[in-house]
């Protein structure tokens, strides 16, 4: 480990830093300042992995949880050969940019899950680590290690404020991740003040609580730092937690341990200053140290020669495993071939099958041909319907595909995004569909990443019943939709939540919520082509001559719809809308569905606000609901066939 080169490499990080904040007038300089030994010392001697080929399958996994120090990462990205030019940097947070203000997945090269939301790369860097043991259970052989790397996150006194964090970290002591590696910056500045003024609990204590190893030094001192790294690695079971000691703007003479460091720009005087007593040109902008790139260069030919001895190992893997190989494909080829494979389960016309328990034997019969298909639920698998009879993931199992993830909705979301981001996997994660509340960051930040997360949420309304408005969801179906990019789907019978399923897991730029119901609904009959039309949004389920009105229904109101048809002596379509979302990005469908002059009349169990600028009327509920057998408070609140027949 040559130390000199290593604090060449932070002194650069400093030196970019600090000036592309000041370029952008905009930023968070107070972080890469003190955090830059680290970054050397991961960047540089730490983390497997080949900048030249940054997909790696085996690579070890860094995510910056406290994302607000984006330009740390940047430069070191830039410093290690990431393809992230100097241009770039200097471009930091400006419009188009491959550097944003905070680190966005599949923007830039290197960077592993997006961040900012405080706490969100802790639950994601747990799934990481989760998905990292259970393909290691699936392919490692006592001859051959294909899937060997570590997860690590760093976190600030923020992410460890955050509740998702301790969600996450909860789960990840109980499932002994011991190849996760948390490094906590605790520098003990908020933008507010110093930590003291509302976070002065025994963090340490804590985490050993929830079984992890916490280690102890300082974020100065590359070569203890390096010790505690090389301690943790040699603990197989306990995650472990760094917490490293810094000072927050570390080199500035009159901002370092300040929180006026930690999201403003130094400034030009004090940049001088800073630069001055770090030891570089005062007056050079964007300067890097020659060393840190001799450093950088030289390093290179290690990493690329690691990669290439892994893949000669992986070739040898195949040859021995032709039948593990094909595993293999399995699991990371496109799932669009492997769900066509998929036996349909048997939903007959005239059946009364709640959607929930049509969602379990669809999932379980995808399942069957996707072998890396897993997931499971806060708690409520059984209501849920998502366990998948293939054991459940613990410590003990890590081939299991039925995830316990306990009374945590929000770290479940984070979590199930950090399977799915790792490679390999298809996730998902069940909650009744009140509580997508308790799990919105993840549920958008999946959609900002166009990421292919499946969330599953069932009691999707009113006919919860008998827990009352607490349980039962009125604004929630709405409210997902409100996240651009997230798909939503309402499927109205058994044979539709197989093909909603489907539809869901054919996504691969897109997460996917499905909304199924707690109580019964009768199949119902369709016409040939409905499969076809159900992916684009919508088809009609009920036709007639020269439709007057067109009931555009969701879900249980589908059957709503075709009993309120023979209450009225119009002439009267019904559509069973899969996805709004879908049928308003096909306009021509939609007017297929919707002939010109016809009254629009929109029936969901829910908030009427979304469908306003869809229908003439909307039979739906802008007002919670109440405790008592889910028909009867229905009928109270209005929710029924004679009143949708009124309305056509």
């Amino acid at each position: 480990m040559e130390i000199s080169s290593l604090k060449a490499l932070a002194a650069s990080v400093r030196s970019l830093s600090m000036d592309a904040v000041q370029a952008a007038n905009s930023g968070h300089p107070g972080l890469p300042l003190g955090c830059a030994d680290l970054g050397a010392l991961l960047y540089g001697e730490v983390l497997k992995h080949d900048p030249s080929q940054p997909q790696w399958i085996d690579r070890d996994r860094f995510i910056l949880s406290a994302g607000h120090g984006s330009m740390w990462l940047y430069s070191l990205l830039h410093l290690t050969g990431y393809g992230l030019p100097l241009d770039e940097l200097k471009k930091f947070r400006q419009l188009g940019s491959k550097t944003p203000g905070h680190p966005e997945y599949g923007w830039t090269v290197g960077v592993e899950t997006t961040t900012g939301p405080l706490g969100a790369g802790f639950s994601n860097a747990v799934g990481f680590a989760i998905a990292e043991t259970k393909l290691a259970a699936e392919f490692n052989t006592s001859e051959h290690t294909v899937i060997d790397h570590y997860t690590y996150a760093l976190a600030g006194d923020g992410c460890l404020m955050e509740g998702v964090s301790a969600e996450a970290a909860s789960l990840a002591g109980h499932l002994e991740l011991g190849k996760l590696i948390v490094f906590y910056d605790s520098n003990g500045i908020t933008i507010e003040g110093h930590t003291d003024i509302a976070f002065t609990e025994d963090v340490a204590g804590r985490f050993e609580a929830y079984g992890w190893q916490v280690l102890k030094g300082s974020a100065h001192d590359i070569p203890q730092m390096m010790s505690l790294i090389t301690e943790a690695k040699a603990e197989k079971k306990r995650p472990s937690l760094l917490i490293l000691t810094s000072t927050i703007g570390f080199g500035s003479p009159h901002k370092a341990g300040t929180h006026d460091v930690h999201g403003t720009p130094l400034g030009a005087e004090e940049i001088k200053a800073t630069k001055k007593n770090l030891g570089l040109p005062e007056d050079e902008q964007f300067y890097i140290v020659p060393e840190a790139l001799r450093y950088t260069a030289q390093k290179a030919v290690p990493w690329k020669a690691a990669r290439e001895t892994w893949e000669k190992t992986f070739a040898n893997w195949a040859k021995a495993n032709p039948e593990l190989k094909a595993k293999w494909d399995n699991f990371f080829t496109d799932p669009t071939t492997l769900v066509e494979n998929a036996e349909e389960p048997s939903f007959a016309v005239g059946e009364s099958i709640a959607t929930r328990v049509a969602g379990g034997k669809s999932l379980n019969a995808f399942a069957k041909v996707m072998p890396g298909l897993t997931g499971g639920s806060a708690d409520l698998a059984p209501s849920n319907n998502t366990a998948l009879p293939f054991g459940e993931y613990s410590a003990q199992n890590r081939l299991g595909r039925t995830f316990h993830f306990g009374v945590r909705e929000h770290g479940m979301g984070g979590i199930v995004n950090g399977l799915n981001l790792h490679g390999g996997l298809r996730a998902f994660g069940a909650t009744f569909l009140v509580f997508a509340d308790y799990m919105r960051p993840p549920l958008r930040l999946s959609a900002l990443m166009s990421l292919s997360s499946i969330f599953v949420f069932t009691h999707d309304s009113i006919f919860v019943g008998e827990d009352g408005p607490t349980h039962q969801p009125i604004e929630q179906a709405e409210a997902l939709r409100a996240i651009p990019r997230l798909l939503v789907l309402r499927p109205g019978d058994a044979q539709e939540t197989f093909q909603a399923w489907k539809l869901a897991l054919k996504q691969s730029h897109r997460p996917c919520s499905l909304l199924l119901t707690r109580q019964n609904l009768k199949v119902y009959e369709k016409p040939a082509n409905w499969k076809e039309d159900f992916e684009k949004g919508g088809y009609v389920v009920k036709d007639t001559e020269k439709p007057e009105t067109v009931i555009l229904a969701t879900g249980s109101e589908v059957n709503l719809a075709l009993e309120a048809v023979k209450l009225t002596n119009r002439r009267v379509r019904v559509v069973s809308v899969s996805s709004r979302e879908l049928l308003q990005d096909n306009p021509n469908h939609l007017a297929k569905l919707v002939p010109q002059g016809a009254k629009v009349v929109a029936a969901e169990a829910g908030i009427t606000t979304g469908w306003k600028g869809l229908a003439d009327n909307v039979l739906g509920l802008d007002r919670f609901g109440e405790s008592g057998p889910g028909a009867a408070v229905a009928a109270h609140l209005g929710l029924t066939a004679e009143n949708l027949a009124k309305l056509c």
